[in-house]
């Protein structure tokens, strides 16, 4: 007789839940992703409930903490919160978020909703604060910017200005994540000014298409020409996500052959908003981590 779902304990999930963490996410019709799930498992903090008939994973959720912001203190991002289809609409998704909520106590939560997601963030006292397009395709390589940007890869000797760049729009120190950027990304792109880094952006590979995130760049057309740089040469489709208000960039990648696949609310709970200077943010590195 299996165990009762309530009497299941949350517990905290490493690297050899791997294979379970992507098959859950096969059963709820995403792509597999276990390139993302080894990065997320390594830099953030999951958590899980098994199933009780012991197929595996039931439910997860991911927390990723980033350290001190301006204002002092912390802020995390929440994401991958997953619950399998035979156990859906038993509770597991809020039991999760309190048991995140409560870890978390007075540091910040920041994460991308979906239209399915959002009621329950929003009962659990996350407020909305913007919106980002994911858009999908094959980018149509456009021509040379004018004047043209140069961009080039990234070196090793980039990382601390890169991290510099990011802690100033981000808001927050993402180190640990951004020091595991040069090996889970395929591409990593710095353009410069002088000798002045003014954005950074990478792609990195899932079963269905290239995605380009993070990216975060002086203007828009630094945006554009780190994109195109990163576009990958063969002939595969480009996902990111970019925050609406950034109209500019999603009307040239959609002039350039990427369509809208879906939207996302950005939402935040304890905070009323927040830190760095997100008009240079174009991208998150993926909707898990902020």
């Amino acid at each position: 007789m299996s165990t009762p779902l309530s009497a299941l304990p949350v517990r905290r999930l490493t690297m050899r839940d791997l294979t379970a963490c992507a098959d859950l996410t096969e059963d709820r019709d995403w792509a597999r992703e276990e390139h993302r799930w080894s990065l997320l498992l390594a830099a953030g903090t999951a958590h899980g409930i098994d199933d009780p008939d012991g197929k595996g994973l039931a439910a997860t959720c991911v927390v990723t903490s980033y350290g001190s912001t301006p204002h002092g203190g912390e802020l995390a991002a929440v994401g991958m919160l997953l619950v399998a289809g035979r156990h859906a609409r038993q509770g597991l998704g809020q039991r999760l978020m309190n048991h995140v909520l409560h870890e978390a106590g007075t540091t910040p939560l920041v994460l991308h909703a979906t239209p399915q997601g959002r009621p329950l963030y929003e009962r659990l006292g996350f407020t909305g604060i913007g919106t980002t397009r994911t858009v999908l395709g094959r980018l149509r390589h456009p021509g040379p910017t004018a004047p043209p940007l140069a961009t080039r890869p990234a070196t090793a000797a980039d990382l601390p200005a890169i991290i510099r760049l990011d802690n100033e729009v981000f808001g927050a120190d993402r180190t640990h994540l951004l020091a595991r950027l040069p090996a889970f990304a395929d591409r990593l792109r710095v353009a410069e000014e002088g000798s002045t880094i003014t954005g950074y952006g990478a792609a990195w590979p899932t079963p269905a298409a290239d995605v380009v995130g993070p990216l975060v760049a002086r203007d828009t057309d630094t945006a554009k020409a780190l994109v195109a740089a990163l576009a990958p040469a063969a002939d595969r489709p480009l996902r990111t996500a970019v925050d609406v208000r950034h109209t500019e960039l999603l009307n040239w990648l959609e002039e350039h052959g990427l369509e809208p696949t879906a939207l996302t609310t950005l939402m935040v709970h304890g905070v009323p908003g927040l830190p760095g200077d997100r008009t240079r943010l174009f991208a998150p590195l993926n909707l898990a981590t902020g």
